[in-house]
């Protein structure tokens, strides 16, 4: 099958998952096309049976602003023409990437290539929320072959957003299962924590909802009552508040800000805990990412979370709970014996019903029947 897979490049959970699904199709045998305006970081090695091609931004005076829709959606339909046709676009974010898919199916007008759109999360809760994308989100979702969420929590908001009765098949975000960490030991953690300090840890694009000001509190609190430092994994733009914040509470000396990663594997192989103390996740990749390494999660009960974090992996506290995440955080810390076991029991979670080789095959059933959905179509 020919599928052309649009994303974002950057760090986020969706152009994450966009990667892994790509390599995952090209090593079961499909062609596959990744198409965005950068190399996707996880695409960087070279990878048989896959393609990039990059989106040209055309510049004028004219435009106040490059024309980036337009400009993916001639690059798809390049791509379509390029390789004699495509079975499937799929598009990972609603915004502009699946607006453009749209166009650029109309453009190849063979009828024969069908659009999936994957919603991440805040395609939905904060784009979606601008009522200048409302309408356009909600036809290209309506005029979709297919539409996939990452979690029931973001399925069940995007029919109540924008369309009660619109089809979506929750599919999850899955993970690489490989291991990779089998103990602290091989992490250099000295370097970090040379006196044997526990190692907290907070990994994100430190936007708003990220509430980074809630890690460097919690973290606080924790010091105080037993030795630690916390390792900040990430760029944004919350990031000069929090370091401004660590520096008002004096925690200067005991928090490293180790800037953007492209292969979060090794810190968290570190880590004695993740803090995740978001206002907002639609699926929570990064506490799925611990999880299979062991680490317990300290995180907050909101969109998707409980649908990945259970109690046996980790705590989940109410939204600005500074105190029961502290809390929650220096009881993992002093018992040993109950981190160990959940990270065991998030581990096996991770395994059981977030591998890739689970989750991949749904995506595959789901373009052979959007596809079969067509030559059934021409055949009657």
């Amino acid at each position: 099958m020919r599928i052309a897979i649009v994303c974002y490049p950057t760090h986020g959970g969706s152009g994450v998952v966009a990667s892994e699904l790509a390599m995952g199709l090209a090593r079961t045998g499909h062609e596959v096309h990744v198409v965005s305006y950068a190399t996707p970081f996880r695409l960087r090695r070279f990878h048989p049976g896959l393609r990039f091609h990059e989106v040209e931004i055309a510049s004028y005076p004219l435009f106040r602003f490059p024309p980036y829709t337009l400009g993916l959606a001639t690059k798809l339909a390049e791509v379509a023409d390029e390789c004699g046709g495509l079975d499937v676009i799929h598009a990972h974010y609603a915004v502009p990437n699946a607006v453009s898919a749209f166009l650029a199916r109309e453009i190849i007008g063979s009828g024969r290539t069908r659009l999936v759109t994957t919603l991440h999360g805040t395609d939905i809760t904060l784009v979606g929320a601008d009522r200048s994308f409302d309408r356009v989100i909600r036809f290209t979702l309506e005029r979709s072959d297919a539409v996939t969420a990452v979690s029931d929590y973001l399925a069940e908001r995007t029919r109540r957003d924008f369309s009660p009765n619109l089809d979506v098949e929750v599919i999850p975000n899955f993970v690489d299962i490989r291991e990779r960490r089998p103990g602290n030991e091989g992490c250099a953690r000295e370097a970090w924590a040379p006196n044997g300090e526990s190692i907290l840890m907070h990994i994100s694009n430190f936007r708003p909802v990220k509430r980074v000001s809630d890690v460097v509190r919690v973290f606080e609190r924790v010091r105080r009552a037993l030795p630690a430092r916390l390792v900040f994994v990430g760029e944004g733009p919350e990031r000069l508040f929090a370091q401004q914040l660590v520096r008002e509470l004096d925690l200067v000396g005991d928090v490293i800000f180790l800037g953007q990663q492209d292969d979060i594997q090794g810190p968290l192989g570190c880590a004695d805990l993740l803090l995740l103390p978001s206002e907002q996740e639609s699926f929570g990749l990064t506490a799925l990412e611990a999880m299979v390494n062991r680490v317990p999660v300290i995180a907050t009960r909101i969109g998707g979370l409980p649908e990945v974090v259970t109690p046996d992996a980790g705590f989940l506290f109410d939204v600005g709970d500074v105190g029961g995440m502290a809390g929650a955080a220096v009881r993992l810390l002093r018992d040993e014996p109950l981190r160990r076991a959940m990270g065991v029991s998030g581990r096996a979670r991770a395994v059981s019903r977030f591998a890739r080789s689970r989750i991949l095959p749904r995506y595959e059933a789901l373009y052979a029947r959007v596809t079969e959905r067509e030559r059934a179509a021409v055949a009657g």
